[in-house]
């Protein structure tokens, strides 16, 4: 049993940061993989509505997604959001002792009840649990996005989902910050 943690939104100019955990056997994890499961970023969004669902349906796996609003980056800082969910995650999913993050760094947190502790770089192309934290993070990203968009159309956050593109940039300047918007990021008046 392996629990595998993945954010969505870390480096949006916009909306929330999302982490999620996913713990599961091997084998349920290679069931998924047969299906077609991969790192978010590979998959359309369609495509990871499909998977979040079935994965949080599926009775043999156990997840957490936890958010951290624009407002608590700001006022905590990205990283400290990041220990606090990360942190959350593991001791709501105490099933396991194996715990692999994506990506480069363990927000230097250690936990002594754990076995393993790793961050693997581009984790969610070869841990499968990773790959459904990934899958259910990006999930949780894009409806938020596509929610957003419903209030905010003339940002175009159904498109980019909050990060730092041109048209995003291009909005912004035209049109202002709205609550969602990160305000401790260097956001650039044009792009």
């Amino acid at each position: 049993m392996i629990l595998g943690i993945d954010e969505a939104g870390r480096g949006c100019w916009c909306g929330s940061l999302f982490v999620a955990g996913v713990v599961c056997t091997q084998s349920v994890a290679n069931a998924f993989v047969r299906l077609g499961l991969k790192e978010s970023k590979q998959l359309s969004r369609t495509k990871r509505f499909t998977f979040a669902t079935q994965i949080t349906q599926d009775q043999r796996i156990q997840s957490v997604v936890v958010a951290k609003s624009a407002l608590e980056i700001d006022s905590k800082g990205l990283r400290v959001c990041m220990q606090e969910a990360i942190t959350q995650i593991i001791l709501q999913l105490p099933t396991t002792k194996h715990v692999r993050l994506d990506g480069n760094t363990l927000f230097k947190l250690a936990f002594e009840h754990l076995e393993s502790f790793q961050a693997i770089i581009k984790g969610d192309d070869q841990i499968s649990q990773i790959a459904m934290a990934s899958i259910l993070a990006k999930a949780h990203k894009d409806r938020e996005m596509l929610e957003l968009d419903q209030s905010y159309p003339h940002y175009g956050f159904a498109k980019h989902c909050g990060y730092g593109t041109r048209a995003h940039a291009l909005a912004i300047a035209k049109h202002g910050l709205i609550d969602a918007h990160r305000k401790s990021f260097k956001i650039p008046k044009s792009h």
